[in-house]
């Protein structure tokens, strides 16, 4: 594929949900060259590492692990006849549909009639919430942690804090389980927690204390994190919670690098 041309209908960077559906609809609507350009070594996006249920309960109407469903997801998306290339990146996005694409046989030019960009979401990291102290190791988010656990068979700490209190921090909770973990508690700025009602019963039945009105201050430790401090949000008094490592959670902003490479205009409010 070296310096090749590809032209297809419709191009869709990213082989996620989101990705994997819209192609699925497109070539049930009738377009023919259907094409998902997928980074990693295989499509299915997040749920090929959330190990737990609930998934494909409105697409499947049953309860599926995240790796299943996601295998499923991509089933019918192969079955509908979309292609998907998987480790394929994206390097640049250009006027007209034209896309420049790093692959395994070397460099390649996809010109498509139209671009669909599905490149999902992240986590919003320590760096980006101001949180003081050192760098020690022990700081993650619940997707790092996810392909730690369920991809590559790794458990980075035994007694973490989660931070946070959106759905995916209950499934942090989920997977730090799994991993063989204890979480110490779980951590809410707020009077109540993000997520809907009954989430927080995740957290009673697996003995995870939640902590409401509780922020995150500082994480302590040098080399390793040690513990962390927090305060009330209600009252400012500040205490000491000890922990082998942090899970930073949810606050969810657009993975839109390429987009912002590109000549498109974002949103200034989503920056997506």
């Amino acid at each position: 594929m070296s310096d090749e041309k590809m032209h297809v209908d419709v191009a869709i960077i990213g082989g996620g949900p989101a990705g994997l559906a819209a192609a699925i609809t497109l070539r049930k609507r009738g377009i023919k060259k259907v094409t998902i350009l997928e980074r990693e070594c295989n499509a299915g996006g997040i749920p090929r590492h959330c190990g737990h249920p609930p998934f494909g309960m409105r697409e499947f109407h049953r309860i599926l692990r995240g790796p299943k469903y996601a295998a499923r997801v991509v089933e019918q998306a192969k079955s509908a006849g979309a292609q998907i290339l998987t480790r394929h990146s994206v390097t640049e996005l250009l006027p007209g549909g034209e896309l420049k694409v790093a692959s395994p046989q070397g460099l390649l030019t996809i010109s498509a009639k139209r671009v669909l960009i599905a490149t999902g979401v992240r986590e919003t990291p320590r760096a980006a919430r101001f949180v003081t102290g050192g760098r020690p190791k022990g700081i993650t988010t619940t997707g790092a942690l996810q392909s730690m656990i369920y991809l590559k068979g790794l458990s980075p700490f035994k007694r973490p804090v989660i931070v946070g209190s959106e759905l995916v921090s209950f499934s942090a909770i989920l997977t730090a389980i799994k991993g063989g973990m204890d979480p110490v508690a779980m951590i809410e700025p707020g009077q109540r927690i993000t997520a809907r009602h009954p989430c927080e019963l995740i957290a009673h039945f697996k003995g995870v204390p939640l902590l409401l009105n509780t922020e995150l201050k500082e994480i302590l430790g040098t080399s390793k994190v040690e513990g962390i401090t927090v305060n009330d949000t209600k009252t400012g008094e500040s205490r000491d919670i000890d922990c082998d490592g942090v899970i930073f959670t949810g606050k969810f902003i657009p993975e839109a690098a390429l987009a912002k490479l590109s000549h498109l205009q974002l949103d200034a409010a989503s920056g997506g």
